[in-house]
């Protein structure tokens, strides 16, 4: 009998791994993730959001990051791919071919998914809200018109507003109201009032 020992990859494996990798992977504190393809559904949901911050951000120092961009969350040694993030780092106003990380966002979404709704609502939830930098965290349900939105509320308090048919989804963070119709344009979701 052969016993392998497990040995976790530190990030600069981790790291070098990714960029000669096909696929992409998450890392928490060691260990990695494959991550899973998308539905369409997923990915229309996930480009209206885009769409819309980039549109509203336009002419201002934030930028609408879609789900190939890695956050990088220092304290938890940690890389994720958010499915849509904003960032007004001031060091990505100058951008070049390199630049692969962003560690300060206000505002990340995840669309939800049935294989990784479970880690959307718990780790990650848990992770993301050790930013400093985050003001609100956005689920995006994909088989119903519904949104659930956790806000800081000063130092360690969040509030969790819920979106529904008929509303308009705030982005306070960003200033940006949305009807939610909007954020379900093309995605085959009945999302009336």
């Amino acid at each position: 009998m052969h016993v392998q020992t497990y040995k976790p990859l530190d990030e600069a494996e981790y790291l070098a791994l990714e960029a000669r990798s096909p696929v992409r992977h998450e890392y928490i504190a060691g260990d990695v993730f494959a991550m899973t393809g998308a539905s369409i559904r997923h990915n229309i949901i996930a480009l209206n959001i885009a769409t819309a911050l980039r549109t509203h951000l336009r002419g201002t120092p934030c930028r609408a990051l879609m789900e190939g961009v890695k956050l990088y969350l220092k304290k938890e040694r940690s890389y994720f791919y958010p499915d849509v993030m904003v960032t007004c780092e001031s060091r990505l106003l100058e951008l070049d071919g390199e630049t692969q990380l962003v560690d300060s966002p206000p505002l990340i979404i995840e669309v939800l998914s049935p294989s990784t709704e479970g880690i959307d609502r718990r780790e990650k939830l848990r992770a993301y809200r050790t930013l400093p930098s985050l003001k609100e965290y956005a689920l995006v349900t994909q088989d119903e018109c519904k949104l659930e939105l956790y806000r800081r509320r000063g130092d360690i308090a969040w509030d969790i507003i819920t979106f529904e048919p008929g509303d308009a989804v705030e982005f306070a963070s960003v200033e940006l109201q949305l009807p939610i119709a909007d954020v379900y344009f093309e995605a085959g979701v009945a999302c009336s009032g």
